[in-house]
């Protein structure tokens, strides 16, 4: 299925993405001929089951898994073409990636771990802009705590500025409500569609409820590793 963008608003391109795992005979397709254009600015639902190859999908547009066929094309850059150090360095500035596990170091406090992105990129800066970005997401008052001392929520909103810090222009949430509760996780979605409505960001939601789905303006639908729907909301 080809979704057809005008190619200078085109932010990720897909075309004829396959995935499989494991070695023959019992190999495993899990990604199908996916063609997939995103523009820039949009806010985009990748909705499906488990199982379905939301995650996998995300990991190859993220350039983390190399697919076993096709191209993709994130901000201009062919990923097919860059090695793994160029691939890092490609995501740095690029991509931000908000995960369920929230996946942050324990022996950092969350000023250090928001800095992280930042000293790595040699930004002199890190640690001012890092506090400004968990201002921006409201823990001012919690940037010297360890991620035991935050709750789930706090730990979330922690990842997200990690996540944002850095001003990508493409940001993946992958399952970000999964570990929290209800009324949690619908305060972590208002706090990523507000930033990616003030910074223009390119927001995209790999989830299995709808109802979150629904938020964005376009939801693409994904079983057994193809895309099945593709729809804007009107």
């Amino acid at each position: 299925m080809t979704i057809s963008f005008p190619p200078d608003s085109a932010l990720i391109e897909a075309r004829n993405v396959s995935l499989s795992l494991g070695p023959a005979p019992a190999r495993v397709e899990i990604l199908r001929g996916i063609d997939l254009s995103v523009s820039k600015g949009e806010s985009i639902a990748l909705l499906g089951p488990s199982g379905s190859g939301k995650s996998s999908l995300m990991a190859v547009l993220a350039g983390l898994e190399r697919p076993s066929t096709g191209t993709v094309t994130v901000a201009g850059l062919d990923f097919a073409t860059l090695d793994e150090d160029a691939l890092a360095i490609a995501r740095r500035g690029r991509i931000g990636i908000v995960l369920q596990a929230f996946h942050l170091l324990p022996t950092m406090t969350a000023l250090e771990n928001v800095a992280v992105p930042l000293e790595l990129a040699g930004v002199r800066d890190a640690f001012a802009r890092a506090e400004a970005e968990l201002g921006a997401v409201g823990l001012s008052r919690r940037i010297g705590h360890y991620p035991a001392q935050l709750s789930g929520g706090e730990q979330q909103r922690v990842a997200i500025a990690r996540a944002l810090v850095a001003a990508p222009v493409l940001i993946f949430a992958d399952e970000p409500t999964g570990n929290l509760d209800t009324t949690t996780g619908a305060t972590i979605m208002d706090l990523l569609f507000e930033r990616h409505a003030e910074s223009a960001t390119t927001l995209f939601v790999i989830t299995h409820d709808p109802a979150l789905a629904a938020r964005c303006a376009r939801v693409v639908t994904l079983a057994d590793g193809r895309i099945a729907t593709d729809r804007r909301r009107t």
